[in-house]
């Protein structure tokens, strides 16, 4: 159609998850949306939705994006489950260190903002955290841990995970955050069972 512009959805919604991503969602004005995308205001809102509906697409989109490499390193959790966690934090370690993505977490960001997030924003928030936990929790029981040390192990892991990407916005070094892997690692490492 003449003199309507035509803009990649996808290309978009990256650009503004990155926006959300380093400034925060109370921090991430409309026109922040519009300068990251290159979209004037009416587009955003006509396209991508209000600030509340383009903020849940993006933490979806993360979430989904981030979810897919994380169940991909703890699918061999039934035959090595160490070798899955620490796969696991080396998703996260990855992220953390590809200087094209902001330092930390979306999610991990976007939780700690729930006093100032809507109550269905906050919901989606806290439904994206869980699922590290549920993800890991289904990992250490395919892994032969009994339900109430996976239950225990994949909360521990999951906040382990969170406080990676805290840390790393705070300037934590890699040989720290590796150290703070390791350490995670081997408390797992004790509490499996032997393997037959």
């Amino acid at each position: 159609m003449a003199g309507k512009k035509q803009f990649d959805v996808d290309t978009a919604l990256d650009a503004a998850m990155i926006q959300f991503w380093r400034a925060g969602y109370a921090d991430t004005s409309v026109d922040d949306l519009s300068r990251a995308t290159g979209l004037n205001r009416s587009s955003i809102y006509s396209s991508l939705g209000d600030k509340d509906t383009l903020f849940l697409r993006c933490l979806d989109r993360y979430a989904a994006r981030y979810g897919e490499k994380y169940d991909a390193a703890l699918s061999c959790a039934a035959s090595e489950p160490l070798a899955a966690v620490r796969a696991f934090f080396d998703v996260t370690l990855g992220r953390i260190a590809d200087p094209g993505l902001p330092d930390g977490c979306l999610i991990a960001q976007s939780v700690m903002a729930i006093p100032v997030l809507s109550p269905a924003v906050a919901a989606q928030a806290r439904k994206a955290l869980g699922f590290q936990r549920l993800r890991l929790r289904a990992a250490l029981k395919a892994g032969r841990m009994a339900d109430q040390d996976a239950e225990a192990f994949a909360v521990h892991a999951a906040a382990v995970n969170q406080s990676l990407a805290v840390m790393s916005r705070a300037g934590a070094s890699p040989a720290q955050l590796l150290t703070v892997v390791d350490v995670a690692v081997d408390a797992l490492a004790q509490a499996l069972p032997a393997r037959d």
